[in-house]
């Protein structure tokens, strides 16, 4: 495989469904919980934007790797159950995990683009990042809700 030819553009469209919120399968306690003096750290507050490749597996039969996604998150809050509220700022300025089960932000997405058109090996960082991924101007001013 050759590797992406920076000079022509790979043009494709992602389509986006509708952001949602994935909760817990079941109820999670109503508590909150204070950081740690390492993690309450507000310079360390960052957006962590991933790409999770999935090819469809016909032993699935009608389920895509989305519906299978949505069900493992909404398992796996559960047990990790802070991660499905909000962060919260207390007095004086510590940073709590507001376990409320709100739920984790989901988007899918679907590209008419294969990995082999980026080239072997994938180059870094990825090029297109900005048409693949969904960027929230205000990355940290929706997290915290002040007391």
């Amino acid at each position: 495989m050759a590797a992406i030819d920076i000079h022509t553009p790979l043009t494709f469209t992602v389509r986006r469904r509708a952001p949602e919120l994935i909760v817990p399968a079941e109820p999670t306690p109503r508590e909150l919980k204070p950081l740690s003096d390492i993690d309450d750290q507000k310079r360390l507050l960052m957006q962590v934007s991933d790409i999770i490749v999935y090819s469809r597996n016909p032993k699935m039969r009608n389920k895509t790797p989305a519906s299978v996604i949505r069900e493992a998150l909404a398992k796996l809050l559960v047990f990790y159950y802070p991660f499905a509220g909000r962060l919260k700022e207390g007095p004086p300025g510590k940073l709590m995990a507001d376990c409320s089960g709100e739920g984790v932000l989901f988007i899918e997405a679907e590209a008419d683009v294969t990995l082999d058109q980026f080239g072997d090996p994938l180059p870094l960082p990825l090029p297109y990042m900005e048409e693949l991924l969904m960027m929230f101007p205000a990355r940290v001013a929706f997290l915290i809700h002040h007391w």
